[in-house]
């Protein structure tokens, strides 16, 4: 419960994820008299149950990741839900999640209801929050422990330290991630993934400027621990700082290899 006219229901749901969890959490979203679905991963008893209870008349996603958009079109088709989409990502939605979406949405706009969009690009350059009464639904922007990837050729680091800047400002009470427990302490949440970000990027700067080139390398010295069991997206990580850093010209990056600039 946010307050007297917001209510939010979370559910969570076991999906093909590279979360810990191995679960993405649903959010069902009572605001004004309506009732938004977000997230939906996967079709499940459990998301049947909520949805019968709050009969909602509309679905939307954070971002398009399969661990999020997997049961939009069946549940679009069962409820007979109003499907919304971020303006300008429509062919990617429907890509992702194989409905052609029914509305559109922009950041800054509001769903019926009142229930608020955000723009929080970075994990994915769609992301976005919804934000109903106090309470903030963030999908993969922040996690309550560990990190979120932000990693190439999606990822945008910059975008994703802008995204963390904005939502810190905006001094939310609490967050709803799509992975993990709930954020009660939004602004300390922030402050460490922002720090952990800019410290991997100090990382990946000093090995470059200690002579690796190619990502791989520039992994096994950015990272103080084994990452082989996800070198995979340690080395996408990497590539997504390397591009930050080459648009701020600290270093040249040609796509293969990364040199120091001066």
């Amino acid at each position: 419960m946010t307050d007297d006219r917001t209510r939010v229901q979370r559910v969570p749901v076991e999906a093909p994820t590279r979360a810990p969890s191995g679960r993405t959490t649903a959010h069902i979203v009572d605001s004004g008299g309506v009732s938004l679905l977000v997230d939906p991963a996967a079709r499940t008893d459990a998301l049947d149950s909520a949805l019968a209870e709050h009969d909602p008349g509309h679905v939307a996603v954070t971002h398009h990741h399969p661990d999020h958009v997997g049961a939009v079109a069946d549940y679009a088709a069962q409820a007979d839900l109003t499907v919304w989409a971020r303006d300008g990502r429509v062919t990617a939605f429907e890509a992702a999640t194989g409905v052609t979406p029914d509305r559109c949405f922009r950041p800054g706009d509001r769903f019926p209801g009142g229930i608020e969009v955000v723009d929080t690009p970075g994990h994915a350059p769609e992301h976005v929050a919804f934000v109903a009464g106090d309470t903030w639904l963030t999908g993969d922007l922040a996690v309550a422990a560990g990190s979120v990837v932000v990693g190439a050729p999606e990822g945008d680091v910059r975008a994703y330290l802008s995204s963390l800047r904005r939502v810190h400002a905006r001094n939310p009470d609490r967050l709803l991630p799509a992975h993990g427990p709930v954020i009660e302490d939004p602004r300390a949440t922030c402050e460490r993934l922002l720090e952990h970000r800019l410290d991997r990027e100090t990382r990946v700067l000093e090995a470059v400027r200690a002579g690796n080139r190619r990502p791989a390398a520039i992994v096994d010295a950015a990272y103080e621990k084994d990452v082989s069991d996800v070198f995979a997206l340690a080395e996408a990580t990497v590539v997504a700082h390397l591009v930050k850093l080459a648009h701020e010209q600290q270093i040249a990056w040609d796509g293969q290899q990364a040199r120091p600039r001066g």
